[in-house]
């Protein structure tokens, strides 16, 4: 067991409902505060549902009351110097700062909302710089996939991977690079998450910071000092007391796996009571604990990567009298995962799906993935030709082979190509095609629109998603597909109108 002697020094914020929680569960701490700080921590005591001696006549209204001025309050005193290196441009830049897209006003993220005001106001903005419009070469640049709150993307292929056409032609820039669309995430709450990225390509915030000024500022190297400045700051920013509090508790060395979920603490009504319950069976077995971002369910991440064919459609264990099983392969150190995402604007791009970045051209690729940098020896290809049962191609139904198993690749459906392949440009692993971080859900009611590339327009829009093609998948037990659909046609659902509703009402919550 860990050493559960704690200092919690002035260095750090900390206050009566830290040290009620580590004397409850056999920390001994040793807390020096001042009044401001002991100030803020009320605040979290509050947050928390009276784990002091504090108490109010309306917790909840008294926290969402005054969450934002908490919030604001901390980072100007944990880091103004950041704060500063944020918002402002570096010299000899494009004018970009860490502000221009993660906004201070909209929870530090980007919405198509902002993007629109911006472009009416003033087309110079910053934002709209040409590495971000639709054809940066053209004679009169236009910003489609900015007004989705899309940001063009710009990574280096693996040594192990090519770029082929549907030939099987190997196609691969003479630089090495690709480019892909990707929604701007925000960076509250990064204290209690990591790596970062929606690929995990970056292992802490300064090198984070660091690569956004290279590449969207379009920057030299800034100095370390600077860097860890924008950090702090950065690990300063929060959705609600009760994600400061959680970082905190992190901070002071409490393990994560024993970590309080605030928000059994909180007041709560009958509506709320119910969607916490939902999003416990439905939910946190891959937004897991206090951070909301653990895969607390290994059994659900080991059903999401399978082994490949050569032409890379998904093995299959074949016992007569018994329907074909997708073989899986464990992957027990990825913390990433293949929930369908990518598939979704797959079929919004081919006009199958109602996405909401449907309406801009995402790219279209192929890879062949090898066993080393040599590219010598191929491995498989993905996402795999598609042969289909109707021999459309755009036919989702995927065609059988002659022992009766479906021939599809990792998403189980007939896939022509793929407009982004997420983790496995970062390892180069064919188990990681498609899949991207699980960020967590805190503050997640104000950062819309949902996805790696903002393939979902509201909440409501991946709840519905969730109850209708994924809860069914991943939770079978506990939430099968038994609720009649909310449309004609559509699949049954793994959870009714209501419950819909009390998760949404729980989420806006978190």
């Amino acid at each position: 067991m860990k050493n559960k002697n704690i200092l919690v020094s002035g260095a750090s914020i900390a206050g009566p409902a830290l040290t009620y929680w580590l004397h409850r569960h056999g920390f001994r701490a040793s807390v020096h505060t001042t009044r401001r700080q002991s100030i803020a921590w009320r605040a979290l005591a509050i947050a928390l549902g009276g784990l002091t001696l504090t108490s109010c006549s309306n917790p909840v209204q008294e926290v969402e009351e005054t969450s934002a001025a908490q919030t604001e309050a901390a980072v100007t005193t944990v880091s103004t110097a950041g704060k500063q290196l944020f918002s402002l441009p570096f010299p000899h830049t494009n004018g970009r700062s860490c502000a221009t897209c993660h906004v201070l006003a909209e929870n530090t993220a980007l919405s198509p909302a902002n993007v629109e005001a911006r472009l009416a106001a003033n087309p110079q903005d910053p934002l709209f710089h040409r590495i971000d419009a639709d054809d940066p070469n053209a004679a009169i640049p236009t910003y489609e996939h900015l007004r989705k709150g899309l940001v063009r993307v710009v990574l280096p292929l693996p040594d192990n991977m090519d770029v082929i056409d549907n030939g099987g032609n190997i196609i691969t820039p003479a630089d090495r690079k690709i480019a892909v669309w990707r929604g701007v995430p925000s960076i509250e709450n990064t204290a209690i998450t990591g790596p970062y990225q929606l690929d995990g390509r970056a292992s802490n915030l300064s090198e984070q910071a660091q690569a956004a000024i290279t590449s969207h500022s379009e920057g030299g190297p800034v100095t370390p000092a600077q860097l860890d400045l924008i950090a702090d700051f950065q690990r300063s920013v929060f959705s609600s007391p009760r994600a400061r509090f959680v970082s905190e508790l992190l901070e002071h060395g409490v393990p994560v796996e024993q970590l309080p979920f605030p928000e059994d603490y909180m007041q709560l009504n009958a509506q709320e009571k119910r969607g916490r319950e939902l999003f416990k069976a439905a939910c946190a077995g891959c937004h897991g604990g206090a951070t909301t971002a653990q895969i607390t369910n290994r059994a659900i991440h080991a059903t999401s990567f399978f082994a490949l064919e050569p032409d890379g459609n998904v093995v299959h264990t074949v016992v007569p009298g018994q329907a074909p099983t997708p073989v899986n392969v464990p992957h027990p150190n990825s913390e990433f995962l293949n929930v369908g995402a990518g598939f979704f604007s797959y079929l919004g791009q081919i006009g199958q799906f109602p996405t909401y970045n449907a309406s801009v051209e995402l790219p279209r690729y192929r890879f062949r993935f090898y066993t080393d940098g040599s590219r010598q020896h191929p491995i498989t290809e993905l996402p795999p030709l598609p042969i289909t049962a109707s021999g459309d191609p755009y036919d989702l139904n995927p065609a059988l082979d002659e022992n009766g198993a479906p021939i599809a690749g990792p998403n189980l459906a007939p896939q022509w190509f793929t407009t982004d392949p997420g983790r496995a440009l970062i390892t180069g692993d064919p188990r990681d095609f498609e899949a991207f971080d699980t960020p967590p859900l805190r503050g997640v009611a104000r950062t819309a629109p949902y996805f790696h590339d903002n393939s979902h327009e509201t909440l409501q829009d991946v709840v519905d998603t969730y109850s209708r093609f994924i809860l069914p998948v991943t939770a079978p037990l506990n939430l099968p597909a038994v609720h009649p659909p909310e449309f004609p046609g559509a699949p049954p659902e793994a959870l009714s109108t209501a419950q819909k509703q009390d998760l949404l009402k729980f989420l806006n919550k978190l």
